[in-house]
């Protein structure tokens, strides 16, 4: 492809030959790379902790010293939180790739701390709807602008089992949430208890603005916006402080990248480029997300609703059943993740995708046969979403390599949001089938979760892109790279090193 004929705005009509991307994959594990997952992985203990306190509290918020709404309201306030989530993603995903991955993820974070802080003081329905939506987009900004910043700065050796690590810790933010709501409800009043929860998650999110100072910008995001003295400047400091542990860096590997110094890239050029260029990763990466966001939006925000209702468990101790259900969620990509990167990225996510599905059918068929105590179905969950958890940590990973370096966060944004989207209505819809008492519905929305969990397995044995242990720019080169034979002027001279 010429240069020129993407809709460069602020061009600068000269490029640069760089092996930073290649400085970056070499870098031995280091106390910089877990100071970057700390301050990025806290994201996600949020979001779990967020998601969770809402499901733990439909129960209560149904009586009449709190809110006094419906069990359809609680659980639509799931919904409300999703539709904010897509908001958001789409519109700070589109502005993480135009203005960089680290400005967007100290603002997304603020976004959600003023809102979270506001959704403690709700005092109706409706304020606790609009609250919930607020907080969600700025979690939805933080799936774009955190996985863009984890693939861009992690070794490619590593990528699959640090980036399901790292989405994976959202299950630690359950269980906590879970753990937190019991006591706040069992030590306060109801209408105390819930509001404190809030704001306690506001609390951490204070904390986490203060160590992602430590994170910089991406190098990468950088080197392919006209600022490739900086991303130069970025690499050093990182090579200083890995060199503190581990003195003598091996070699970088590979050729070096040319690129195209430019300001930006028109998004219509964009899009066009990623339909034209990668159609069928398209369609990846929206079965991927939408088969694991109705299975977990489903699930999660009706829980301790099916619990109640139909095992008649505590609305107060119920969230308690939520603990073991994060562990296997927790312990699914802690275990498999490095498979992730040594047996390869299409195998492991198919296998996790159809195992999960197969697992939660196997659950329907048990509740619908009236078998399963509060404790058996809690197992049964938690063996379903231990590949689940893995297989949905990896679809965020999918998306997030398998699109060119100037798309990534949108990218990540587009489908998420497009998969979310498919699930905004399945907490709303899961409620009101739980609040007819019927056995028999419930189970089909079971059976749906499963099928497309399967589906979704299918669809990566068939079309899944292998990027395990690949650089970034081998796996999508990216559209600022250089195309020989396309009239783009020779290469300025190389500033790394």
């Amino acid at each position: 492809m010429a240069s020129g004929t993407l809709g460069v705005t602020g061009g600068t009509g000269e490029t640069i030959t760089t092996d930073i991307p290649a400085r970056l994959d070499r870098l031995p594990w280091s106390r910089w790379h877990w100071i970057v997952i700390i301050a990025l992985g806290v994201t996600w203990i949020l979001d779990g902790l967020e998601v969770t306190l809402v499901g733990s509290i439909a129960a209560v918020l149904t009586e009449k010293d709190t809110l006094h709404i419906s069990t359809s309201q609680a659980t639509a306030a799931g919904s409300f939180y999703l539709a904010g989530a897509v908001a958001g993603a789409l519109l700070f995903g589109y502005l993480t790739d135009r203005f960089g991955r680290r400005k967007l993820f100290m603002i997304t974070l603020g976004v959600y701390l003023v809102f979270t802080v506001a959704t403690a003081f709700a005092w109706n329905f409706w304020s606790f709807a609009i609250f919930r939506i607020l907080a969600g987009t700025g979690i939805g900004g933080e799936y774009s602008a955190i996985n863009s910043a984890i693939d861009e700065l992690v070794p490619a050796r590593v990528r699959g089992r640090v980036a399901l690590a790292i989405n994976s810790s959202w299950w630690i933010g359950t269980a906590v949430a879970a753990g937190l709501t019991v006591v706040l409800l069992n030590l306060f009043s109801n209408d105390v208890g819930w509001r404190l929860g809030f704001g306690l998650g506001a609390i951490l999110a204070v904390g986490i603005i203060f160590v992602r100072n430590a994170v910089p910008e991406s190098p990468r995001w950088l080197l392919t916006h006209g600022r490739a003295d900086e991303a130069e400047e970025v690499v050093k400091k990182i090579e200083a402080d890995v060199q503190k542990t581990h003195p003598n860096l091996p070699e970088p590997e590979g050729e070096p990248l040319e690129i195209q110094q430019r300001r930006s890239i028109g998004f219509v050029q964009i899009a066009k480029h990623v339909a034209q260029e990668y159609p069928e990763r398209g369609i990846l990466g929206f079965a991927l997300m939408a088969s694991q966001a109705v299975l977990y939006n489903a699930t999660l925000f009706g829980m301790t609703s099916i619990l109640t209702t139909f095992f008649h468990a505590s609305k107060v101790n119920a969230p308690l059943y939520i603990i073991p259900f994060a562990a296997g969620n927790l312990l699914g990509p802690w275990i498999l993740g490095p498979l992730f990167d040594t047996v390869g990225r299409k195998f492991m996510i198919s296998s996790t995708y159809i195992a999960a599905g197969v697992m939660l059918l196997v659950t329907a068929w048990l509740f619908h046969q009236q078998v399963l105590s509060a404790t058996t179905l809690t197992i049964c969950w938690s063996i379903c979403f231990f590949f689940a958890s893995a297989g949905a940590s990896a679809a965020y990973l999918t998306v997030s390599e398998i699109f060119p370096m100037e798309t990534r966060a949108m990218a990540i944004a587009l489908f998420y949001a497009c998969g979310t989207g498919v699930a905004i209505a399945a907490p709303w819809t899961f409620g009101k089938l739980i609040e007819t008492g019927s056995v028999g519905y419930v189970t089909i929305a079971f059976v749906i979760g499963g099928v497309m969990m399967a589906i979704g397995g299918i669809v990566e044995i068939l079309i899944g892109v292998e990027a395990a242990g690949k650089a970034l720019e081998a796996v999508a080169r990216p559209i600022s790279a250089v195309r020989r034979g396309g009239g783009s002027p020779a290469a300025a001279p190389a500033r790394a090193r």
